[in-house]
């Protein structure tokens, strides 16, 4: 299978979406496909999937759109139910129909040869029990087996009629049978979303292993960094093509705008330089076929276009707490969270300043959990409370879901009575909605535009404790970027839930993971949760003779090492600031013009700034090793 689009063009009634598409797929590529929100991204899926055409091309021109051979193509819009009394597992295994229909016949064949010893069908045997063991079919059905199970479906589900299931789940359902089908070109349209790490998980190592082409558009920058190996970028309706991950991507457009622009400064300077020659010496006898010289190489020069500007246009906000809260934020004990049953328990104490990821499957508690804190759903059992000046601010994905004909603006003033009709529109400016934007009606909202007037909203009010439900859903990357700066930089307590590991890991320096009916915190954050779930307990043989006392541990963690350095580190630095207080202070008394002439003084500030530089030596030293330390962990 090879597929290639050149110069490559699609219009949406009449309006020029994509203009310049050049993208080349081969047998096995691992494509994504990254941009701003309404790039063209979606798009282009979609004129792969053969839903769309080309459009004739501004210039008149046409593009080229070449296939080789009859690719099978899958879309997630493609899965529609035949019959909706199938078990889950029916459905799934008929994703497996060549292999089903092999295995079949194998059974088939192993019967007949009890009765005969017949060439041909011995021959036939052969040769389809080849086929099913390279296709693997020795292992397809502990595969659907595990990705059931990480999708988050218990055993007792797979027998459940497809019928039974809520929208979501048979979303999730039919993207699975797509993914497990393996067809030749595989197009993913953020399939992330609404995944929980687990899932996400096995669709990483799953598209590793992908024998066939996908592409992917997704704004999950470590799945990206996980998954693909060539990128793609929309920017201002053309394709530029980066090999490696994402995160090759990034540091590739880097060097390249700055190698661009170092061209084309030098170059303007050459032509500059050119140009000022010929306009000195073009009407000069002597001089004037040095000048003709010169016109003609300014003629025959190649010349080097200025770096197109970013399309990176974001939002912007500072954001702090109106009043600081006391040191204990929250205390939370033994709270069971749950609707019609209990989902999980949690104990948990947040100090000021706390960055708090919650993550873990879906439909265990977490969102339960901000609800709970919120006052919207009551506790099942257990306690929690507030600190003293705690001023909350919440946002959630189906609140920020608006709807209606009321304008931006009408909405947001209704939030803000008190705040004139200047500093309204001033606050939603900040989030991009300016000029005609905020006489836009809410049902006219995209999904990502509801999210911003949202967190503008929440913003405005200044809380100094904030509970974010999925706040990066439906933001493009630029827009994860400046919310995750913003939080950076937010003096307040933050917990949040969030399945972008990305996210979590830039923000959190702790963690409560949902993990069955519990939720364990962990207190060095991120890094200290991974481990925990990479770590494999080696159960002890049953015959071996147990010690009869366990050696004590002489050790301790690296997190927690880590921890007590990074404490040493800033004790250093802030005594090494105070000592070089102190050597500029005496150095001062030593050049005041009222000890200049008491001997007796100036040598007691002499030993004292030898004492001090000493002190100060001893001080870098310690502060040296520390930061070795550091390095090694």
């Amino acid at each position: 299978m090879q597929i290639s689009i050149k110069n490559g063009s699609v219009d949406l009634s009449g309006e020029p979406i994509l203009t310049d598409i050049n993208i080349d797929i081969g047998p096995d590529s691992k494509i994504g496909v990254v941009g701003r929100n309404g790039c063209g991204k979606t798009t282009l899926l979609r004129l792969l999937s053969g839903e769309l055409s080309l459009s004739r091309r501004e210039d008149g021109g046409e593009g080229v759109f070449a296939v080789s051979g009859e690719p099978v193509i899958g879309t997630l819009n493609q899965m529609a139910f035949s019959d909706d009394n199938k078990t889950l597992v029916e459905e799934i295994r008929s994703a497996y129909g060549e292999m089903l229909s092999m295995q079949a016949r194998l059974k088939t064949l192993e019967q007949e040869l009890e009765h005969t010893q017949d060439e041909a069908i011995i021959a036939e045997y052969t040769d389809l029990l080849d086929r099913f063991t390279v296709q693997g079919g020795f292992y397809f059905e502990k595969e659907y087996e595990a990705a059931i199970k990480r999708f988050g479906f218990s055993d007792e589900e797979k027998n459940r009629r497809l019928c039974e299931f809520s929208g979501g789940q048979r979303t999730k359902i039919a993207f699975l049978k797509l993914l497990l089908s393996k067809p030749e070109l595989l197009l993913l349209d953020e399939p992330t979303n609404h995944l929980d790490i687990e899932a996400v998980s096995w669709l990483e190592e799953y598209l590793r292993g992908y024998k066939k082409a996908f592409i992917v558009v997704s704004h999950d920058r470590m799945f990206l960094d996980k998954t693909v190996e060539t990128v793609y970028e929309i920017e201002w309706g053309k394709t530029q093509r980066y090999v490696g991950n994402y995160s090759a991507f990034i540091e590739q457009k880097r060097k390249n705008r700055e190698l661009q622009q170092k061209s084309y400064t030098a170059q303007q300077k050459e032509i500059e330089h050119l140009t000022d020659l010929v306009d000195r010496f073009r009407y000069k006898a002597t001089k004037a076929a040095m000048a003709q010289s010169k016109l003609k190489a300014l003629d025959r020069m190649e010349k080097i276009d200025a770096p197109v500007h970013e399309h990176n246009q974001t939002f912007h906000a500072a954001l702090q707490p109106a009043v600081r809260s006391a040191k204990d934020v929250l205390s939370v004990k033994d709270l069971t969270v749950g609707f019609d049953r209990p989902l999980s328990t949690v104990n948990l104490e947040v100090k000021r300043g706390d960055r708090v990821a919650v993550l873990g499957g879906n439909g265990l508690g977490k969102s339960t959990l901000l609800k709970t804190l919120m006052g919207m759903v009551p506790a099942l059992s257990g306690s929690f409370h507030f600190g003293a000046l705690v001023k909350c601010g919440y946002f959630d994905q189906q609140m920020a879901q608006y709807r209606g004909a009321q304008t931006v603006l009408d909405n947001f003033r209704l939030a803000f009575p008190d705040k004139n009709d200047f500093e309204c529109r001033s606050m939603l400016g900040a989030f991009m909605f300016s000029g005609e934007e905020v006489y836009k009606t809410l049902d006219m909202l995209s999904g990502g535009e509801r999210v911003r007037l949202a967190l503008c909203k929440l913003f405005g009010t200044n809380p100094n404790l904030l509970l974010l439900d999925e706040p990066t859903n439906h933001m493009d990357i630029i827009g994860k970027e400046t919310l995750e700066d913003i939080l950076l930089s937010y003096e307040g307590t933050l917990i949040f839930v969030s399945h972008d590991r990305y996210f979590i890991r830039k923000l959190a320096d702790k963690v409560l993971a949902f993990e069955g009916d519990r939720a364990t915190f962990y207190e060095y954050g991120y890094e200290q949760y991974e481990n925990a779930k990479q770590s494999v307990t080696v159960p002890e043989p049953k015959n071996e003779v147990k010690s009869e006392q366990r050696p004590k541990k002489g050790y301790t963690t690296p997190l927690k090492e880590r921890s007590r350095l990074e404490r040493e580190q800033k004790k250093c630095e802030a005594e090494i600031a105070a000592t070089e207080q102190k050597i500029a202070e005496t150095e001062a008394a030593l050049m005041s013009e009222e000890n200049i002439s008491d001997y007796q003084k100036l040598s007691t500030l002499q030993s004292e700034l030898e004492e001090q530089n000493s002190s100060l030596e001893q001080l870098l030293t310690r502060w040296e090793e520390v930061c070795e330390k550091l390095s090694e962990l």
